[in-house]
Formats: C-alpha cells, structure tokens, sequence
C-alpha cells in the first residue's frame, strides 16, 4: 500500500509539473528575455543579433535584451546559456563556432548535443578572402602561390581560436595544402584595424565584417566563398572562379535554448524568428552585409538539429588534421 501510495504521489507530481510547464509556456512571454551573444559587441554575430532581436521582440510582445558574453572562443556565452533556467527567457545566437567547439575544446564545460533545445537557424553569411591593400599579388592565384612562396613569414590574422575568421583560415591553409602564420586576436575589430594598418598579410571572414571596407578600397578581395557571386560585390569573383574549386563555406547562424526547455517555447521562439525573417528591414540590412534570411523551413527547430549535427561531423576531421585545439 505504501508503495502504491509512493508511486500514485510521484506521478501526480510530475503531472503538476507537466501542467505548470504547459501553463507556463502558454503564457510565455511574461517578461524580458536575455540573448546571450557570445562575441564582444560591435562584431559580425553581434549585429546578426541585434538585427533579429529587434524585429523578434515586435513579435512576441517582450523585449529581447541583447547580452554580449564573450571569451574562450564562444564557449563561455553558450556555456551560460547551458547552465541557464529551460525557460525561455535566456537563449543564445551563436554561429558555426557551436559545432567545431565540439572538437577545438577537448573539455568542453558541456557536451553541444546534449546541452542545448533548438529554435532555428538565422542566416548563413559568406566569407570573403582579403589581404592588406598593398599586398604585392592581385588574384587569388597569385596570393596561393605566394603564401606557398613565403610561408613561414606570411601572417593570416583571426579573431580568436573558433571565431569565423580562425575557422576560415584554417580551412584556407588546408585547402592550398600550406602552414601560414596565425596571429590570434582579441575579436575581429582588433583583426581588422592591424589588416588595415598592413601590420598582418591575410584575413579570411564574414561579409558581414568586410563587405565596407572592400567597397571602400582599404581592403583588398580576392574571392567570395560562395558558389555564385554576390550582388553587394558583383566584382568579387567566387574561390573557384579565381582557381581555387570547391571552397565554399558560409558561416551560419542560429538560436538556440538550454535543455529541457518547452517545446511550446521553443516553437514560439520558431515562430518570431519566422517572422523576423520575413521583416523587410532586417532583409535590407542582410542584404547590406552580403547575406540572406535562411528560409522559413530552416528557421525551426528540427532544421538547426540537423545543421549542427551534420557540421559538427563536416569539422571535426579538419580541426583533427590540423592538429589547432584551444586547450
């Protein structure tokens, strides 16, 4: 009898937790939210960020507070957002870095498939191929041959171990078979200012960091990493236009909740995103950056699922040949 008894309470109370979930959820949301970025404010994610934020809040009836949380290559920001009460108000935008941390970081805080609810994806952002203005070479051939010429002075500058730039170099130096100079900084504003001051060679990053300065001529391009060239940098040809085949790679974006957050929740984040996306201002200014609105059929949940998953496999053999780990 008393086990009987024992087991009736265990399940009338996680029936009153399931209902104060469910309640929960159909009231969500009652407050603010908090969106973790984890990069400094003023960079590429960051402004992806503040973007949907913006139009997202106008949707769900609450603010969406953007929280720079920056350091150890994104980790700390996600890891926050990992430890964070699953309900809704503390979500994380964070880019491709949440898939190749899986590898970078040997003893990762968390485990990335284990910690984390989906909302959606955001945007998949182009990288472009730069180097100082006054570089000698002038096609990306030409840069090929002379970092293979001059690699162990060549310097190939990045925001940080995992920022899109430190993951777009090392993909280059795979590509073109050749070890170049990494000179790590403390964010992309640092990178960018030493690219401009011509005290490094060759950045790889994020249209939404280079488009300005390549349309300004204080850059020089070399090629876009997409398969077709983009209309905000019609003269930029693509990397296998300009000999190097296959290298393509975009640096996407999605948002994401701690485990165990409600799917109600998670599926009205979806929705707002949904609705963001669609946002005649937000696509402007996308469109001002190189970049697009991922469709409506990547902005939910089972869609970033499956992103991740697939670009944590894609990575993890070039991060492992590379031998580059941040611990």
């Amino acid at each position: 009898m008393k086990l009987l008894k024992s087991v009736t309470g265990a399940v009338a109370a996680a029936a009153v937790s399931l209902f104060a979930l469910s309640a929960a959820a159909q009231d969500y949301p009652g407050r603010n939210i908090t969106m973790v970025v984890p990069f400094s404010a003023g960079g590429p994610t960051d402004t992806v960020a503040r973007l949907v934020a913006e139009s997202m809040s106008k949707d769900l009836g609450q603010q969406i507070i953007v929280e720079n949380v920056g350091g150890a290559g994104g980790t700390l920001g996600a890891g926050r957002v990992a430890s964070a009460d699953p309900d809704g108000y503390t979500i994380l935008l964070h880019h491709i870095g949440m898939a190749t941390s899986d590898t970078l970081y040997r003893k990762l805080a968390y485990k990335t498939l284990d910690a984390f609810d989906y909302v959606g994806l955001v945007t998949e952002v182009p990288m472009t191929i730069l180097s100082r203005k006054n570089l000698e070479t002038n096609d990306l051939k030409g840069l090929i041959d002379y970092a293979k010429a001059n690699k162990d002075k060549v310097t190939v500058a990045n925001a940080g171990i995992g920022a899109a730039s430190h993951l777009c170099g090392m993909l280059f130096m795979s590509a073109i078979e050749t070890p170049l100079v990494t000179v790590p900084y403390k964010g992309t504003g640092p990178a960018m200012t030493d690219l401009l001051g011509g005290q490094v060679d060759i950045m790889c990053d994020q249209t939404t960091n280079t488009t300005k300065q390549i349309q300004g001529g204080t850059v020089k391009a070399y090629a876009v990493t997409t398969s077709q060239r983009l209309s905000v940098l019609p003269n930029v040809p693509t990397a296998t236009e300009a000999g190097l085949p296959n290298f393509e790679v975009g640096i996407w974006h999605g948002i994401y909740t701690p485990k165990g957050t409600p799917a109600a929740v998670n599926e009205r984040l979806s929705k707002a995103l949904q609705v963001a996306l669609k946002d005649q201002n937000v696509a402007a200014r996308f469109a001002e950056l190189g970049t697009t609105p991922s469709p409506e059929a990547d902005a939910t949940p089972a869609a970033l699922k499956a992103k991740l998953e697939s670009e944590i496999a894609r990575w993890k053999p070039v991060i492992e040949s590379a031998g580059q780990y941040a611990d």
